[in-house]
């Protein structure tokens, strides 16, 4: 079973939704829930917020946060979070934004580095990860950290 079809089970057994804001993946951290037949059930939707201006218009990430610490940080991944939640009433969402290369990185923010946001109820939480490996593989890793935050929020 892939990491997507646990995630729509576990999401229908307890009756939860889910939402996702994503930036380096291009949406698909969505495509992968929604391949999965049911998966209508439990997520709403999600935001392709590529360029910072929809970062800011549509998620509400501060143009402060834009302009001091990037949109690879800590900082926008969990205003994406939690504007992604709160934007489509989810129980839960992901959000990811990082530097798949093969351009765009540097000594501080190096390409492969991707910041995740996690919100719930609970509150927001964020992580980093460094994925190795060219454009199409640091996303296809990042979609993967994703499903499975979101799955860690559900089980």
């Amino acid at each position: 079973m892939t990491t997507s079809e646990k995630l729509v089970q576990a999401l229908a057994e307890k009756g939860m939704t889910c939402a996702t804001a994503e930036s380096c993946t291009g949406g698909g951290v969505g495509r992968e829930i929604t391949s999965v037949a049911g998966s209508s059930a439990v997520f709403l939707g999600g935001v392709v917020s590529y360029d910072n201006s929809v970062k800011r218009r549509v998620l509400g990430v501060p143009e402060e946060v834009l302009e001091t610490c990037g949109a690879v940080s800590r900082e926008c991944a969990g205003y994406m979070a939690e504007g992604a939640r709160h934007l489509m009433k989810a129980d839960v969402a992901v959000s990811v934004t990082g530097i798949a290369g093969p351009g765009g990185g540097s000594d501080e923010k190096p390409v492969g580095l991707v910041w995740f946001g996690l919100s719930s109820a609970a509150g927001v939480a964020t992580e980093k990860a460094v994925f190795p490996g060219d454009r199409e593989e640091v996303r296809a890793a990042a979609v993967e950290h994703a499903l499975r935050l979101l799955l860690s929020a559900v089980s």
